[in-house]
């Protein structure tokens, strides 16, 4: 396993080893190069029995997010910058594969637990993974935030799209 700061990042991949699910992890240090521009990387390539090889980024949230009082349950936020990356790499590696978003969800308490079909534990904390279609999650996007370049879609889109992370990988 990779030396990972992120424990987001981190569950996900060891959630993969103990599936045995195929995947390689991509170095994250460096931008890459393709045509004329430069791409962000994505966090995994998993090997799937399904349709399509997965090019995964992982988003980590806290579930729910904003305390008590301000309460989001299905934040799904991500950068611009991802979203352009993930389809220019969808592109690139063609046919057979596919970009995914991973929202990895950790859940702060036990009590939201009913909200999820699977908890997977690590490192004393309680994960759930859900994956949307990067092309999919881009056909309903919104702004979210101009100065911070980040976008989301509608939770009544987020709850449509987004799949157990399972239905990727069996």
């Amino acid at each position: 396993m990779a030396l990972r700061w992120n424990h987001y990042e981190a569950a996900f991949e060891q959630f993969l080893r103990d599936r045995r699910a195929p995947h390689v992890v991509v170095d994250e240090k460096r931008r890459s190069l393709a045509k004329d521009s430069s791409l962000k990387s994505f966090d995994f390539i998993v090997y799937s029995d399904q349709k399509f090889n997965l090019l995964v980024d992982v988003k980590g949230r806290q579930f729910p997010s904003g305390g008590d009082k301000n309460r989001n349950l299905w934040e799904n936020w991500t950068t611009q910058d991802d979203m352009r990356s993930l389809m220019q790499w969808q592109e690139i590696f063609g046919a057979g594969f596919r970009s995914l978003l991973v929202f990895t969800y950790e859940i702060l308490d036990t009590k939201w637990n009913e909200s999820f079909d699977f908890i997977y534990n690590f490192q004393n904390r309680n994960y759930s993974f859900f994956g949307v279609w990067a092309d999919e999650y881009e056909t309903v996007i919104r702004k979210r935030s101009e100065k911070w370049q980040t976008v989301s879609i509608s939770t009544a889109n987020f709850r449509r799209l987004k799949e157990p992370i399972k239905q990727f990988l069996d």
